[in-house]
């Protein structure tokens, strides 16, 4: 029998599963990389901020009607008064009337709740802002507690979380509303898709997973006691990384193809903000994926923008 040639044979040879070319979008294929879509905080934000402007106007000129913001700042952390002066130009160029109670660290417990009764029972204030972290001598809980659930625009106190979770109305944590804008404006399908959580706080965590869940997404929550975080993120096909550990999230915990939120901030050796994610690598293979900074932090002081003003408006309700 005539023998075939041995580059004949070679050719007919099947490639095992574990060697060869990979796919067509496999990451490591030179060729058949992508270039995530950039997921722009900035002019999201921008656009709905124009919107709020306009409604502002429209509640000055039909009723006389001025929301109105009211702001407790506790305290010299300085992260926290760059987040309010924020605040405060927002609010500004919204057309929304904003007051800020500037206290020192010492100012007691009981004092902090007298200016919050004082702002929920002030008409000219729609909503109730108490800066975060407070000193450790004032119960967080208690003060938050105390927010008129109608004012609380934040979207902390009880009766707005569990209203959240029962999907009745109700004001949405300005970071996870922030995070579902992101997705909606940029035509993201989440119906029928796995979506997965890395983190479980109060504020991002657990509401943006009811949210994901209300829009009928597969939600997975993980955490720093899930086994194979690597495998649960692998399976998204949208991935929100909370955690605030700079670039944990790197480019191989990543389903090719999937949308990418970073709601992580962290400053690294040199003053350089990251995220959560490893957002050079990411591109490759991610199909959209917001950055840091310029992604979801922008989002948060606009939805609570927007908090303010469908406060105001529910008066008129």
């Amino acid at each position: 029998m005539r023998r075939m040639p041995l580059f004949v044979l070679f050719l007919l040879l099947p490639l095992s599963s574990g060697q060869g070319r990979p796919a067509a979008g496999d990451p490591r294929d030179g060729g058949q990389t992508m270039t995530a879509k950039i997921i722009s905080g900035k002019e999201v934000s921008a656009s709905i901020r124009q919107e709020l402007a306009e409604r502002v106007a429209e509640l000055k000129e039909k009723h006389g009607l001025v929301p109105g913001l009211g702001v407790i700042l506790v305290g010299d952390d300085p992260a926290s008064h760059s987040y309010v002066k924020g605040k405060e130009k927002a609010a500004g160029q919204v057309g929304i009337y904003s007051e800020v109670l500037r206290v020192p660290a010492s100012t007691t417990e009981a004092e902090v709740l007298k200016m919050v009764e004082d702002f929920n029972k002030n008409p000219k204030i729609h909503g109730i802002l108490v800066q975060l972290p407070l000193p450790d001598h004032i119960d967080e809980n208690k003060v938050i507690f105390a927010i008129d659930p109608k004012k609380d625009v934040d979207g902390f106190h009880p009766v707005n979380i569990g209203r959240l979770h029962i999907g009745e109305e109700c004001f949405i944590p300005c970071t996870p509303n922030g995070i579902m804008e992101l997705l909606d404006r940029t035509g993201v399908e989440l119906k029928g898709k796995n979506a997965t959580v890395v983190g479980r706080s109060n504020i991002v965590g657990k509401p943006v997973a009811m949210l994901l869940l209300s829009r009928h997404a597969t939600v997975t929550i993980c955490h720093s006691r899930t086994t194979d975080l690597a495998g649960e993120c692998r399976r998204a096909d949208v991935l929100v990384a909370a955690v605030g550990r700079p670039r944990m999230i790197t480019a191989d915990m990543i389903k090719p193809g999937a949308v990418v939120i970073d709601v992580g901030v962290n400053r690294i050796e040199g003053g350089k903000l990251v995220g959560d994610v490893d957002f050079d690598a990411a591109l490759e293979v991610a199909s959209a994926i917001t950055p840091v900074p310029g992604g979801v932090g922008p989002m948060t002081i606009t939805m609570l923008m927007k908090n303010t003003v469908l406060a105001a408006e529910r008066t008129l309700a």
